[in-house]
């Protein structure tokens, strides 16, 4: 007997929070997140997956299967993921908010900030490059060779672009990661710290790490490979920047809806939080921001796909500067997807309609999967 018809029967489902909408909103809403997550749980054979859904502000969670094949310790709603380059979304706030602040600007050289590297190929660069992939074709992950950060400077020293920076997309881990440590410098703290002890307070995320504290241990769950092993992350340079945050759908949905304008924050940080959605770089028919990939809404899922297609992560693609920038607009989709070993994730929202969706996972599975069902659970609320 397949392991998910184990999971099936003690998987639970439930709409919480205190101001959840009237008895057939809700029923409606479960349904259609029962109706479309169950099939990919079946599909990939996924332990547990948390699912956050906000509807005009509202907030409903769906919690399903297990967050161990050993503990068998159910899922719920503060279970701590792996939510991998969403993690990037977090840099870019901090960034912003480094901006917001007069720390830092986005059309600063990274030499500013690293006086080693004036004078090199790197140096041409501008900060905004590094936040939106267009640096010039930066690797995906930091080369295996590299063990601290002055090994990584040293290899930014006499790097060398395979493009004229801002003409092409090349997804990397390098480049947020070093954007994330500029940030962090001109706001004089660690990114860690910068991240758990000023970002995360501010947005009322008490639920998130970068390292996870001894006491909410019980609450990580254990991740499982595509081959179904057991593994979590294994961080690297650039880690906590690029990849490293483990989170909840009860933090996660609140940060959708601060970038939806729904959240009470500080005005300098939904200022940030703005910033990070305007468009500067135009690729097929996703917009880049910063980090944030954006949509025209409504479209089709075809659309949507392409937009997160393995290509769009392995292979660079020519894109088209915005001059000026594209402010932040409402009738759009926007989206991030995250993978680590072990883990997958998605969150995309939508602010015109205010809605919002996290899927969380402790098993990695297809990107397309995760855009899919996200899509459908979306667009059947847009009605």
């Amino acid at each position: 007997m397949r392991l998910l018809t184990m999971i099936s029967a003690i998987t639970c489902l439930f709409a919480a929070n205190s101001y959840a909408a009237g008895g057939r909103d809700q029923s409606r809403i479960g349904e259609t997140v029962d109706n479309t997550i169950r099939p990919v749980m079946h599909t990939y054979d996924i332990p547990g997956m948390a699912i956050a859904v906000t509807v005009n502000g509202k907030r409903y969670f769906y919690n399903y299967g297990i967050a161990s094949r050993e503990s068998k310790h159910p899922i719920a709603s503060k279970t701590l993921f792996e939510i991998g380059s969403i993690t990037k979304t977090f840099t870019a706030t901090l960034a912003a908010y480094a901006q917001v602040n007069g720390k830092l600007s986005l059309s600063d050289s990274p030499g500013k900030y690293f006086p080693s590297l004036q004078g090199s190929s790197f140096d041409k660069l501008t900060l905004l490059n590094l936040g939106t992939h267009t640096p010039g074709g930066l690797p995906l992950q930091v080369p295996d060779n590299i063990n601290n950060t002055n090994q990584l400077i040293d290899y930014f020293k006499v790097w060398q672009p395979a493009y004229p920076p801002g003409t092409h997309r090349t997804y990397s881990n390098p480049g947020i990661g070093m954007l994330g440590m500029i940030a962090a410098k001109s706001m004089q703290q660690s990114f860690d710290d910068a991240l758990e002890k000023k970002l995360f307070p501010a947005l009322g995320m008490v639920n998130s790490f970068i390292n996870v504290p001894s006491d909410r241990m019980k609450d990580y769950a254990q991740g499982y490979t595509k081959k179904d092993a057991p593994v979590r992350m294994n961080p690297g340079v650039l880690a906590s920047e690029a990849y490293a945050v483990k989170s909840s759908t009860i933090d996660m949905i609140g940060f959708l809806e601060a970038n939806m304008q729904l959240a009470k924050l500080d005005a300098k940080l939904q200022r940030a939080i703005d910033e990070t959605h305007k468009g500067y770089f135009k690729s097929g028919e996703m917009t880049q921001s910063l980090i944030w990939e954006q949509y025209s809404y409504p479209l089709t899922l075809k659309k949507l796909l392409a937009g997160n297609a393995d290509t769009m992560i392995y292979q660079p693609t020519t894109v088209t500067t915005l001059s000026p920038p594209l402010p932040p607009q409402t009738d759009v989709l926007i989206n991030k997807t995250g993978s680590t070993n072990g883990f997958a994730a998605y969150v995309a929202f939508i602010p015109a309609q205010k809605l919002g969706i996290v899927i969380l996972a402790n098993k990695n599975y297809p990107i397309d999967a995760r855009v899919t069902a996200a899509y459908h659970i979306l667009t059947s609320l847009d009605k």
